[in-house]
């Protein structure tokens, strides 16, 4: 009998928390390239048969998860519809190439030209692509729509990348973790993964040997994939599930307990809301509010909300909330953001492009709508508004203005609301290092974009994974002086972004004198816990 293959440690990013055991399951691989093509006008059916079947498939994807599942899937959607891709392609099936051939010949030019463009957000996307390519490839070729990997329950699944279509295909009632060659810890699909809790290690290396099969332990807090494990690993599975069952347990006994630091001092802990559905199932005495309301959710499958659905979504935020404050945030299309019939294609760098409150300015229509919708849901209850991607105080300047206009017309015409509190998201360095010029009622630190923009490193890149540090002392000095410039002007300041949600990155925003961070709900126990821990003048 052959000899046993010795434990073996590949060390790789941990994208989502968690510490899991179970059998190497590979994912599905990509569909074969043989098949007897028709006619050139059979070739044009199939084909657009296909497409019929993967836009209904992802459809069926996104009404089956949650509103961010539906923002993420839209790109690809998008894709579908988008006669200039699909246009030339079926021109080349009529002259005679097989469908097969022509979708493969034309989606990989497109993926070489997003991988090679310069362009670290067009890059990250090339995985979306090569998903939306394998899917119209399959539906041409008759396979599975969705068949789950193989291999038996509790498995971890292996794959160089996922998308998050594949991600949301995926039953994760039978495999327990994920394990990828590449990937990014702020891909779309780590981002699914971290609202669900499914641990996830990304990074391993592309000449990974990840046998199908194989035992493993994914080690998702130290960031790496233990192979054939030996005695001392198994040690060591056991004695780290056993410290998360007992975090676990005291993070369930804060959960209902205002945040208090270890010298007494309070920190208001809200809500980060992507979905209202996900309030059905969250108590409110957790938290103290809603820190960022993500409005994008109204604008799934590219439909444009009227001001009476908007209206509807924003009051029943603030029932929920009952009286505590909820801070709503304008429309922040663009960058990895695109919505259908808002956003504009071809940007050569969106992430950089019109976006957020720049996009809002040449929508003037739909930005007054939302404007109406919210004046008047703050009739009903503490709602604040939250202006995303402002760069000067001009742009402020000219939001307050049309504000103002909103609340005459809405004056003249009898109908009831108040005048909300106006802020703004500081996640452009540029307004953090001037952030005492804005005249705003409160800020509130956009620290996934503010680490993106100051370290010049786009968050969804896994090649730069090292360098988007959030800890990364630039982005904590200007941390640091937003708050101060909050201080000086008497307003409210508070940080939205993932560091919040971070128990590591708690001590460092306590540090530079934050006192109220929005959280992700999953995250409110251990964030509590973080909070209790910290002590006035310790090192962070």
């Amino acid at each position: 009998m052959a000899d046993a293959p010795g434990e073996r440690a590949i060390a790789g990013i941990t994208a989502s928390d968690g510490l899991v055991a179970g059998p190497l399951v590979a994912d599905r691989p990509a569909p074969a390239a043989d098949r007897v093509a028709g006619t050139a006008r059979r070739e044009g059916e199939v084909l657009r048969g296909a497409l019929e079947r993967a836009a209904g498939e992802l459809a069926d994807l996104a009404g089956r998860g949650d509103a961010l599942a539906a923002e993420i899937l839209e790109f690809q959607v998008a894709l579908i519809e988008d006669d200039d891709l699909v246009g030339p392609i079926l021109s080349a099936v009529a002259a005679g190439e097989p469908a097969d051939a022509a979708w493969r010949f034309a989606l990989d030019r497109e993926i070489a030209e997003y991988q090679a463009g310069g362009d670290e957000y067009m890059a990250a996307r090339a995985s979306d692509l090569a998903d939306l390519r394998d899917r119209v490839l399959r539906a041409i070729h008759g396979g599975d729509a969705d068949g789950p990997a193989a291999g038996g329950a509790g498995g971890i699944l292996v794959a160089d990348d996922l998308s998050p279509s594949r991600f949301l295909e995926l039953d994760w009632r039978r495999l327990v973790g994920v394990a990828l060659r590449t990937g990014s810890r702020n891909g779309h699909a780590a981002i699914l993964a971290r609202a669900r809790g499914v641990p996830m290690v990304v990074g391993l290396g592309g000449a990974a040997v990840l046998p199908d099969g194989a035992p493993a332990i994914l080690d998702a807090e130290a960031g790496r994939l233990v192979l054939y494990p030996g005695v001392e690993a198994e040690a060591r599975l056991r004695d780290g599930r056993t410290r998360r069952a007992a975090l676990a347990l005291e993070a369930d006994g804060v959960l209902e307990r205002p945040a208090v630091t270890a010298d007494g001092e309070p920190v208001a802990v809200l809500v980060n809301v992507d979905d209202p559905g996900l309030l059905d199932t969250l108590p409110v005495a957790r938290c103290d509010g809603v820190g960022l309301t993500r409005t994008e959710f109204l604008f799934e499958g590219g439909a444009l909300p009227d001001e009476e659905r908007q209206l509807a979504a924003y009051r029943r935020i603030l029932a929920w909330a009952g009286g505590r404050p909820v801070t709503i945030r304008t429309l922040d299309a663009g960058g990895d953001k695109p919505i259908r019939g808002v956003t504009d294609d071809g940007e050569s760098n969106p992430f950089l492009g019109v976006r957020g409150v720049r996009l809002s300015f040449t929508r003037p229509a739909l930005f007054r709508a939302q404007l109406r919708a919210l004046a008047r849901a703050a009739a009903h209850g503490p709602l604040k508004v939250m202006v995303p991607m402002v760069t000067v105080p001009s742009e402020v300047e000219r939001v307050r203005a049309l504000l103002a206009e909103v609340i005459a017309g809405l004056s003249a015409d009898g109908v009831a609301h108040a005048v909300p509190e106006l802020g703004m998201m500081v996640e452009v360095p540029a307004a953090a290092l001037t952030a005492g010029d804005f005249d705003v009622d409160f800020y509130s630190i956009g620290s996934n974009d503010l680490v993106q923009y100051a370290t010049a490193c786009a968050r969804d890149n896994p090649a730069l994974i090292a360098l988007s540090d959030p800890a990364n002392p630039a982005v904590l000095e200007l941390i640091g002086r937003t708050v101060e410039a909050a201080r000086r002007r008497g307003v409210e300041v508070s940080l939205c972004g993932d560091m919040a949600s971070e128990p590591t990155m708690v001590p460092l925003l306590l540090e530079r004198g934050l006192r109220t961070l929005s959280v992700a709900p999953a995250q409110i126990g251990r964030v509590k816990l973080a909070i209790a821990a910290w002590r006035r003048g310790a090192a962070a």
